[in-house]
């Protein structure tokens, strides 16, 4: 399956939003319109949080066929706000387990009247193929596709960087870890390239370092210290066990930590103002210290926190497009 789908796929006829699977190709102007519109739907701490009912009578599937706790619940939270129905699909107890079809799973939804699926999964090219297969009125979001893609917390990280950092132009950021193996740093690249972010430094031992073709424009080194130099924006990743090569599961945590872990020590290097970011899951003492994380630099809890905003902006976005298809 062709795990980068066109960028007509993706757009109505007139450049609406109908389909969310990649940032790849959506230009500057859409990607600040969702982040604009995900600001909106921010509260201050113990306010009741944002909500209309702009999906009102409208459902929302979220089939996650991998493991997720924040993105899936953030996705649930978005979709309830906005007043939609919510379907949440267990993998353990679908038909799919069963010897069901991906797509013969979407048609059976889709016949009770589903208008959007949120879908997460292990392999590359799901949310396409089922973009190719579903009725004019559906959308598809992807919340995660194999080491490809996940646009939603690409956007999550733009926004927490503009909220911290305001323009784009002249940051150096670096992002540190299992990149080979990451759809959040190829996501966040992505959506940096396109606000206009050109130093973007990739940090990633030997058999975590990524094919540089996914990262035109990058600095790709394994040498912690310049990656972090003068950095504005730090972001850890965790080893993406699940994916390495049987050899690769093996790496020891405390060397990992020793060599790439980010620490007040190491963080010395960066910019004053720099801020640290992290997608989680979070593994304490191994990508990142705990005083790190719960640092003043860290911005990990205002991450979680967008991650509802600019869910409830994308499901809006693409509910208004359905007038343009």
């Amino acid at each position: 399956m062709d795990s980068q789908p066109p960028h007509c796929e993706q757009l109505t006829p007139s450049g609406q939003l109908r389909h969310l699977l990649t940032l790849q190709n959506l230009d500057r102007e859409l990607l600040e319109e969702l982040l604009t519109r995900a600001e909106s739907n921010l509260r201050g701490p113990g306010e009741l949080p944002a909500r209309d009912q702009s999906l009102a009578g409208r459902t929302v599937a979220n089939l996650f066929f991998e493991p997720s706790t924040r993105t899936r619940a953030s996705f649930e939270l978005a979709a309830k706000r906005l007043g939609a129905d919510v379907l949440n699909l267990d993998v353990n107890m679908s038909s799919r387990k069963k010897g069901e079809s991906v797509l013969d799973t979407i048609y059976t939804l889709q016949a009770m009247q589903v208008d959007v699926f949120v879908v997460r999964d292990a392999s590359a090219g799901v949310p396409a193929a089922i973009v190719a297969a579903v009725q004019p009125h559906v959308s598809i979001l992807n919340a995660g596709e194999a080491d490809v893609s996940h646009p939603t917390q690409g956007l999550l990280d733009l926004m927490t960087i503009r909220q911290h950092k305001g323009s784009f132009d002249n940051l150096s950021v670096c992002i540190v870890g299992d990149i080979a193996h990451s759809r959040v740093a190829r996501s966040a690249a992505l959506g940096l390239r396109t606000m206009g972010t050109r130093d973007v430094r990739l940090v990633a031992p030997t058999g975590m370092a990524p094919d540089p073709a996914h990262y035109p424009g990058a600095t790709l080194t394994d040498d912690l210290a310049r990656g972090l130099d003068g950095a504005d924006v730090v972001m850890a990743l965790r080893i993406q066990r699940e994916r390495l090569p049987n050899e690769g599961r093996q790496v020891s945590e405390a060397d990992y930590h020793a060599k790439y872990g980010i620490n007040a020590r190491r963080l010395e290097r960066a910019d004053p103002d720099a801020i640290v970011m992290h997608p989680g899951p979070m593994n304490r003492d191994v990508e990142i210290a705990g005083d790190v994380a719960d640092g003043p630099r860290s911005v990990i809890v205002n991450q979680v926190t967008n991650g509802v905003a600019v869910r409830m902006a994308v499901l809006t976005m693409v509910m208004e497009s359905r007038r343009d298809r």
